[in-house]
């Protein structure tokens, strides 16, 4: 490649040196460069720091002409081109000349848009887990046609026959951040939408999820549906169940599907409603739904079971329901996750 270089800025003739300009293009691109590499060889062949961005990762990469990362701000304005992969906009190439432009800048920065669009195309974006929304929007919408979906897929960095996984997390802690976590082997992607976190895996592990993030994991292989899994199981969490698989819900995950105003007219649940102003009663009916077991619950709750059996008394009597009977515990079971899933 050097030696390439060295005959270049020998060349007089400008169709010879525009030959060469596509023979050394052709050459990297058989070498199978990655994005530095390309923008590394090329600020060597314009003598100049060479830029390469992509809009999926919003990071620039800059190399100057000694080889090194350019360390310097970018000019105010210098010669740009996009790449362009299948008709869409991905990026962008461009020189940083500091005189005039050279005669074979527009085709340099035009093979050099071609060569890297080529390089995503093999490989994908550089392998930061942030990613453009508009593109896991694209992935994970039930209105994305099967093409612009795998276009976006590849524009992610995900290979055609792996599956995705989607989680839908709340959290506090940076995104970036939960998605390593969850899928430290890569490949990983994660964006906010609207008020929830997108995270897009070829795998993901639950124990891995940080303490305080409230996760909802989707099974399905195809993304659009692992969505609405994941966005389904996240409705259901709670701060005692932070994390919830959307396989684990069985029948319960029907819930999620009763209309607001059906739920809300409900007995059962407009009783719940009413005793959920007081936190004491709504935790220990908590903690007897997820225990079953009036002993369990009162070691949940850090308190003598006595204590929580005249609560449960108290509280079967403000909502009508037996606690203490099988029935009366799935009524109360299903009055609370309803309840919970309102306005979610």
């Amino acid at each position: 490649m050097e030696v390439l270089i060295e005959r270049l800025s020998h060349l007089d003739s400008h169709a010879e040196g525009a030959l060469r300009v596509v023979m050394f293009y052709d050459t990297l691109m058989r070498r199978r460069v990655d994005l530095p590499a390309l923008a590394r060889a090329s600020a060597g062949l314009a003598e100049c720091v060479t830029g390469i961005r992509l809009h999926g990762t919003g990071r620039a990469i800059r190399m100057s002409n000694d080889g090194r990362q350019a360390s310097t701000p970018p000019p105010p304005a210098f010669a740009t081109v996009p790449i362009t992969l299948d008709d869409e906009e991905i990026g962008a190439v461009w020189l940083e000349r500091p005189g005039p432009p050279g005669s074979l800048d527009d085709l340099l920065l035009e093979r050099l848009a071609i060569a890297a669009a080529a390089v995503v195309e093999r490989y994908g974006p550089a392998r930061t887990t942030m990613a453009d929304p508009a593109l896991v929007e694209l992935v994970i919408s039930n209105g994305s046609d099967e093409a612009a979906r795998t276009r976006a897929l590849r524009l992610l960095g995900f290979a055609p026959d792996l599956p995705v996984r989607v989680v839908a997390v709340r959290s506090q802690l940076p995104l970036d951040q939960v998605g390593g976590l969850v899928c430290p082997a890569r490949p990983v992607k994660a964006a906010p939408l609207a008020d929830v976190g997108v995270i897009l895996a070829t795998s993901v592990d639950p124990a891995r999820i940080p303490a305080g993030v409230r996760a909802g994991i989707g099974t399905a292989e195809r993304p659009e549906r692992s969505w609405q899994q994941a966005r389904t199981a996240l409705r259901f969490t709670t701060p005692r169940q932070p994390v919830v698989h959307h396989d684990d819900l069985g029948a319960l995950a029907l819930l999620a599907q009763v209309p607001q105003d059906a739920a809300r007219d409900n007995a059962d649940v407009t009783a719940i409603a009413h005793m959920a102003g007081t936190p004491e009663d709504l935790a220990t009916l908590d903690a007897y739904c997820a225990s079953g077991s009036l002993r369990r619950a009162a070691d949940l709750l850090h308190l003598h079971h006595s204590s929580v059996a005249r609560r449960l008394e108290r509280l079967g009597k403000t909502l009508g329901i037996e606690l203490t009977e099988p029935t009366g515990l799935v009524r109360a079971r299903l009055a609370l996750t309803t309840w919970r899933l309102l306005d979610d």
